[in-house]
């Protein structure tokens, strides 16, 4: 056995290193990284925020956090796929847990979840969130331009999010046209993909709609992206609802026509030249899902993340 020790969120003693524990036992933080409040010495922080009191169809999101950790139960012990390299190797990783919510108050939500990533984010950690619909990331943009400046957001979405926004809602459908008007995101550096819906205004962000990226190649996405956010510091987000229902059924607003999981995740994989200061993957409702289809998608958009990471500090350590 790789390991004489199990639940290694809890026994590990370092932030670095494999885990030894059965796919189908133990502690389910993600990739079985360490359960700690502790940041220091962290490259990258992974964070939930168990919050869907902004949807606008169908709730379930605020058990997302914990779909996408069961789910990526099966990611670790084996060199990472497509990076062909132990991720925590030289990755120091944690898993900070859950950001806690006043749920009879929502008003105070967006202030809680600014409040509490700008604490991870002090210490320079990456911070990579599992959401909760799609609200939360108006706050997580906040913290992350708070400390850049504005930011180049990529949007792996089927929906705009820009609908009417009073500057006070709780919705998880305009909060990217509130971070245009806020100065939190550049819209002229922005790019959102696989959108199949309309919304009354782009405001100025790039969009490839599902069927323009259902003739694409990955790589050609992935120089689109490359291409519109020039070198800025960027925000990815990624709404499990990009991808097409027959890959990402457990989520609350699915739009058929969407693209498959293969060629996003391709595409995602080569963002080696973007410059990711910050990251989620939200909208993933297990209540919906089958076999655990969504939540592995989910789970699977992470692992991404954390494979550039690794690939980055890999390059700029040697």
């Amino acid at each position: 056995m790789p390991s004489s020790s199990i639940d290694h969120a809890f026994t590990a003693r370092s932030n670095l290193g494999r885990a030894g524990d059965p796919t189908y036992a133990g502690a389910l933080s993600f990739m079985r990284r360490r359960f700690t409040k502790d940041t220091k010495g962290a490259d990258a922080v992974v964070w939930g925020i168990p919050f869907d009191a902004a949807v606008t169809n169908r709730p379930g999101a605020r058990f997302g956090p914990q779909a996408i950790r069961r789910a990526s139960a099966i990611f670790d012990n084996d060199p990472q796929y497509p990076f062909h390299r132990d991720l925590f190797a030289e990755l120091a990783v944690i898993d900070y847990g859950d950001c806690l919510l006043d749920n009879g108050n929502h008003q105070k939500t967006p202030a809680t979840i600014e409040r509490s990533a700008a604490k991870i984010l002090k210490s320079g950690a990456f911070l990579l969130t599992l959401g909760g619909d799609h609200f939360v990331t108006w706050p997580l943009l906040k913290a992350h331009a708070a400390i850049h400046g504005p930011l180049a957001l990529v949007q792996f979405d089927a929906h705009q999010d820009t609908w009417d926004d009073d500057g006070k809602r709780i919705d998880h459908g305009s909060f990217v046209a509130r971070a245009v008007r806020e100065g939190v995101i550049d819209p002229d550096h922005s790019i959102q993909i696989g959108i199949r819906t309309h919304a009354p205004d782009d405001f100025g962000i790039r969009i490839l709609y599902g069927h323009e990226v259902e003739e694409m190649r990955a790589a050609d996405i992935a120089y689109a992206i490359t291409e519109r956010t020039d070198g800025r510091k960027s925000y990815v987000t990624f709404d499990i609802d990009c991808l097409d229902p027959a890959f990402a059924p457990g989520t609350g607003t699915p739009v058929a026509g969407g693209p498959s999981s293969a060629k996003i995740f391709s595409a995602l994989r080569q963002l080696t030249k973007v410059d990711m200061v910050g990251a989620d993957v939200v909208e993933v409702a297990p209540a919906y899902d089958h076999a655990d289809i969504t939540a592995i998608a989910g789970s699977t958009v992470a692992q991404i993340y954390l494979g550039l990471l690794a690939e980055k500090k890999a390059r700029e350590s040697s």
